[in-house]
């Protein structure tokens, strides 16, 4: 008997949805175009690090008061942040129960083992394990300031410049984006799937579109501790 049957009441739409395989890839794939959407604009800011101290201090600044007056001082920055969270631990979440059914689903027992699993699969799980320990890294190093050896509140140029002045942190920096490119790469493609955008018309362009994306992403995002380990940024 069904807890539907037991209760009399029947799971509402979204619950059903949430449990469904179907449903938890739907939530990936619109959760990883919210963060893909955050990946762009994050690295367009990063990259004003090259104009100078005035011009990404003041476009940190600047952001601290999008929606004044009707919204107060970072409320926006606040709402963002938590729209990422829960964009990031929706996406978690359904890749591991996802990852669990895979497992689940396979038979126990073989003559000879088979594969586990493709390419792709492999990289988009350890990519994604990688960018879930950088990202705790990364709030502390650049938004708490916990473990920069600079930590100066509003100084966003000097402590890029003084979190990529160690060696540990670039190495750190570069193997999560080479992670982010691949997990970028791969991710856009089976959204596109997942979402119905795929037909053998678009594949050559949601492909080209999807390498496209993870080069300029990654690259950009690189630039800055290499611009700053070269003295290009100082």
């Amino acid at each position: 008997m069904t807890t539907a049957t037991r209760t009399g009441r029947h799971p509402s739409t979204l619950a059903t949805l949430w449990r469904s395989t179907v449903g938890k890839k739907a939530v990936m794939a619109v959760t990883g175009l919210v963060m893909l959407l955050y990946l762009v604009a994050h690295m367009l800011g990063n990259l004003k690090v090259f104009f100078g101290p005035d011009d990404i201090n003041g476009y940190a600044a600047w952001l601290r008061t999008i929606g004044q007056p009707f919204l107060g001082h970072e409320w926006f920055l606040w709402i963002a942040r938590l729209a990422l969270l829960a964009s990031v631990v929706l996406h978690g979440v359904s890749a591991y129960q996802l990852s669990r059914r895979d497992l689940a689903a396979r038979p126990s027992k073989y003559v000879h083992q088979r594969r586990r699993a493709g390419y792709a699969t492999r990289t988009m799980r350890w990519g994604g394990v990688i960018l879930g320990l950088f990202v705790v890294w990364h709030i502390l190093d650049l938004t708490t300031l916990t473990v920069n050896p600079v930590a100066e509140h509003g100084h966003v140029y000097q402590n890029i410049v003084g979190t990529f002045g160690r060696w540990y942190s670039d190495v750190i920096y570069i193997v999560a984006m080479l992670a982010l490119g691949l997990h970028i790469r791969h991710g856009f493609w089976s959204a596109a799937q997942t979402l119905g955008a795929n037909n053998a018309r678009r594949d050559r362009v949601l492909k080209l579109t999807a390498n496209t994306l993870a080069l300029v992403l990654t690259a950009g995002f690189l630039s800055v501790p290499v611009a700053v380990m070269t003295g290009a940024v100082n």
